[in-house]
């Protein structure tokens, strides 16, 4: 059919709408406007032009148009055809079964158009203006299509100044149902910026404003819900699953962003299959899915599927008698009474699934109801007229109400949810009309709204409907959550029961384990669905296999912990810090040293300064009886020195205590060697001297002689004090000890210590001092059989078994322990050594000195010369 409109439609150039729409929104280019888009307006408006010369358009009683100020369209799926096809032909809508949820979702869009019409809900929200609207069957691709193309068609006979159509052309769009439609639609609608609002589509590339800008949802985005899938597989520890998903938009795009958010969770697929539609063609491909699963042996099957598709899968896994697995589902199917009234379907397992967030619509069954008596009464008074509508183009959408209300009528959850999704979005757009005409105050101003000034007011929108925050996004989307469902088959019924929840921002999960009833061989016992069970603590996982869920455990040795970050990996400690084997963290080592505050500290310093000044007062003792005999044959000035040595000695014992220092380390062996050195080379000519006298004198007069008027006693003390001196100056300047931290002997302590203790310098100093022990000994007991008052033979072995014991006590244990017991007793040696020398040398002396002052006399001593003498003879 011609009309002279046909040149002006194929000559208005595309350009300046891209123009107009940049001028509105600076985002065409952004549009992807392609010569498909021409293709499609072009198609819309001669398709218009036909169906207005072919009909006189719908009239005032018609329920599935309203006519008013400004008009919404509502895209719903009113029917279901028995048969699709691939191809682009189009069927006629009311041939097919009547579709009860897209009859409540029409309902919810007139209902709440009354409600703003009337001013009974929010008060006059739109005070003086009448909202009509035009409502399109969806029944298939085609018919979707269609309706695309008319509502294109009503855009460019406004913009060409016409006015084809009774009534006035739509200026937002509310629907489709699904994320294949809505790919239709909403590039279509973008090139004349008109604003729309899906009830149920939830793919999220429709939230890619750059290739959508005009497409916004009162349902939140799938990626939404496959963070919900992934935050419940994370919650129970569902770590090996199988994943499907339908063959269309709504399966393939769920699928793929949940495969790619799985490994940073720690999920591995095992499987992973596309659903067909099912018929007698794929019947085998999905019978082989089913059992691919089974040679899985996973527990857990995300479905992330449309109600249709997967309710054909179902019906192959009940045939195949698959038990005891758990289906997470999407918010498409795990509510849809499609799939849970599968006959046996109470079989497969239990089932999880996310849900749109459940809410109520008051006043909507009324509404409904009487909706219902009026299409009843219509349809009486028009079943004699003929209907040239039907008639002249029966591919369109000319569904009426009377044949939609001949089944049951009554609403689940799912519809109630959905319905109430409609009528969010009837208000969203009422609320940005409210914007537009400036309606705050009281009355609105009536003018031409064009489809992109709706489209600015839409993203402003802020209100709240039903104890619910409705507002939209930058990406156009909802700021709703979901509900957590679980099926429950107690007494053979099938119910949903809510037993949790998910919110988006910020992301978080609550379930409520409780009221879950597993439907399982084991109801009591959550399903367990991994590879390989968790290593045990302080175990580390080696991969078996491509995926990383399946492992063999290894213990992480001492020394090494298991980073929880990376548990196929057992990481060192550093060098302050231990683990034993198996573990998962690392300890902060103790450090161990002698300090001044412990008990055994301060005790072993109170025997220190006790020996020192018990040192101090012998020296001073010594010194006032200097020109006595007792003292004179101890040695006289001699036993100064000696005195003085063992004051260094047991001073030394400072540099013990508190945390190492440099010249506490360069001290604390060199002074205590040297002092004991000079000590022991005392005694050894102490020893030698007396032998001399008694034994050598008569004999070798001349040797004696020279001994003593050359000073052989101090020349010889200088020698071997000298030699000490020597070696220790080498090895310090070759090895100088320092403060160190010993690693090493404790896996769980830190010894801080002075280093060098077991060198080889230090060994022959030690040794050299070893030596002149020997050499002390060996002339104290020639002179074993001398007067009583000379022979100290005893009293120089008991304190050489002494040092000799204690020192080798010290190496016995330091070659085993290195804790402060140790440290205190490396202090107790010093003490012994300085105490055995003072017990076994000078404290006789010092017994006759001050309490026998009669045997402190020259003939005391000269007796007992004599007596020896005479013993000999």
């Amino acid at each position: 059919m011609q009309t002279p409109e046909y040149a002006n439609i194929f000559a208005q150039p595309i350009k300046a709408k891209a123009d107009e729409a940049e001028t509105h929104t600076g985002s065409s280019c952004e549009m992807g406007i392609t010569s498909v888009h021409t293709l499609s307006l072009l198609m819309c408006a001669v398709s218009a032009r036909s169906i207005q010369a072919q009909s006189a358009g719908w009239g005032p009683l018609s329920e599935l148009h309203l006519s008013g100020d400004y008009s919404f369209a509502g895209m719903f799926p009113l029917h279901n055809l028995a048969y699709t096809s691939n191809l682009p032909d189009l069927q006629d809508c009311s041939q097919g079964i009547p579709n009860i949820h897209g009859y409540h979702l029409m309902q919810a869009m007139r209902f709440a158009i009354e409600q703003i019409n009337n001013g009974t809900a929010n008060g006059a929200l739109l005070p003086g203006v009448k909202l009509g609207y035009q409502i399109y069957d969806i029944c298939s691709m085609s018919a979707s299509a269609l309706s695309t193309l008319e509502l294109l068609a009503q855009q460019y006979t406004e913009d060409v100044g016409q006015s084809a159509w009774d009534g006035v052309r739509a200026i937002a769009v509310i629907g489709p149902d699904s994320s294949s439609y809505s790919f239709i639609t909403a590039p279509a609608l973008a090139y004349y910026l008109v604003p729309e609002i899906s009830y149920e589509a939830s793919n999220e590339m429709l939230s890619n404003k750059k290739l959508y800008p005009t497409f916004f949802r009162t349902i939140p985005s799938d990626r939404n819900q496959v963070m919900a899938m992934i935050e419940l597989l994370v919650k129970f520890n569902w770590t090996w699953i199988a994943l499907l998903g339908s063959d269309n938009d709504y399966g393939l795009q769920g699928m793929l962003s949940l495969s790619q958010l799985a490994p940073s969770n720690g999920i591995c697929i095992a499987y992973q299959g596309v659903i067909p539609t099912y018929s007698a063609a794929t019947r085998p491909q999905i019978k082989q899915m089913v059992k691919s699963i089974l040679q899985t042996h996973v527990t857990t099957v995300v479905v992330f599927s449309s109600k249709r598709i997967v309710s054909g899968f179902f019906q192959v896994v009940i045939e195949q008698n698959v038990t005891d697995k758990v289906w997470i589902g999407t918010e498409d199917w795990s509510v849809a009474k499609l799939v849970s009234g599968i006959p046996g379907i109470q079989t497969i397992g239990s089932v999880l699934g996310v849900s749109i967030k459940s809410a109520m619509l008051p006043g909507l069954k009324e509404f409904e109801d009487r909706s219902i008596e009026l299409s009843r009464q219509s349809a009486m008074m028009s079943q004699n007229s003929a209907n040239l509508w039907n008639q002249a183009v029966p591919c369109l959408q000319n569904s009426t109400m009377s044949m939609l209300t001949s089944g049951d009528l009554s609403m689940g959850m799912y519809d109630i949810t959905s319905a109430f999704n409609v009528y969010k979005a009837v208000y969203a757009l009422a609320h940005a009309l409210h914007l537009l005409l400036s309606c705050d105050s009281g009355t609105c101003q009536k003018m031409q709204v064009k489809p992109w000034q709706l489209l600015q007011a839409l993203k402003q929108v802020r209100f709240s409907i039903e104890n619910t925050s409705m507002y939209f996004d930058s990406n156009g989307d909802p700021p709703t959550g979901y509900d957590i469902v679980a099926w429950d088959w107690t007494g053979g019924l099938w119910s949903l029961p809510i037993i949790g929840s998910y919110s988006p921002n910020p992301s978080r999960l609550k379930i409520n384990i409780s009221l879950i009833k597993w439907n399982s061989n084991t109801p009591n016992v959550i399903p367990v669905s991994v590879c390989s069970p968790e290593c045990p603590t302080g175990y580390k996982r080696i991969l078996n296999g491509q995926h990383k869920c399946c492992f063999d455990c290894e213990a992480c040795l001492a020394a090494t912990f298991l980073n929880k970050s990376d548990p196929t990996s057992c990481q060192s400690c550093t060098l302050d810090e231990w683990a034993p084997p198996e573990s998962e963290q690392c300890f902060n080592r103790t450090v161990i040293y002698l300090p001044w505050d412990e008990p055994m500290s301060v005790a072993l310093l109170v025997v220190l300064a006790l020996t020192m000044l018990l040192t101090l007062g012998t020296a001073l003792t010594f010194l006032l009886h200097l020109n006595t005999p007792v003292v004179k044959s101890a040695g006289g000035r001699t036993c100064l020195v000696m005195l003085t040595a063992l004051l260094g000695a047991a001073g030394s014992a400072f540099c013990h205590f508190g945390l190492p220092r440099p010249m506490a380390c360069l001290l604390k062996q060199p002074l205590f060697t040297f002092s004991i050195t000079v000590c022991l080379a005392c005694v050894a000519v102490r020893s030698i001297q007396v032998v001399c006298i008694f034994k050598l004198a008569n004999r070798l007069p001349r040797a004696y002689e020279t001994w003593a008027k050359n000073n052989g006693p101090q020349v010889v003390i200088a020698a071997l004090s000298g030699t000490e001196l020597f070696i220790s100056l080498v090895r310090v300047s070759s090895e100088p000890p320092r403060p160190t931290e010993d690693h090493q002997f404790y896996d769980d302590a830190i010894v801080l210590e002075c280093s060098g203790f077991l060198w080889p310098g230090a060994a022959i100093e030690l040794a050299y001092v070893a030596l002149l022990s020997g050499l002390c000994f060996g002339f104290s007991y020639m002179g074993k059989d001398l007067p009583a008052n000379y022979n100290e033979a005893k009293c120089i072995t008991f304190s050489l078994l002494i040092y000799i014991i204690s020192w080798i006590s010290v190496f016995t244990m330091y070659s085993v322990s290195r804790d402060e017991f140790v440290m205190a007793l490396h202090v107790g040696a010093i003490l012994a050594s300085v105490l055995g020398m003072l017990g076994g040398y000078f404290l006789p002396k010092m017994y006759i000195i001050l309490l026998k002052p009669q045997m402190n006399t020259t003939a005391h001593f000269q007796n007992c010369i004599q007596m020896y003498t005479m013993s000999k003879e």
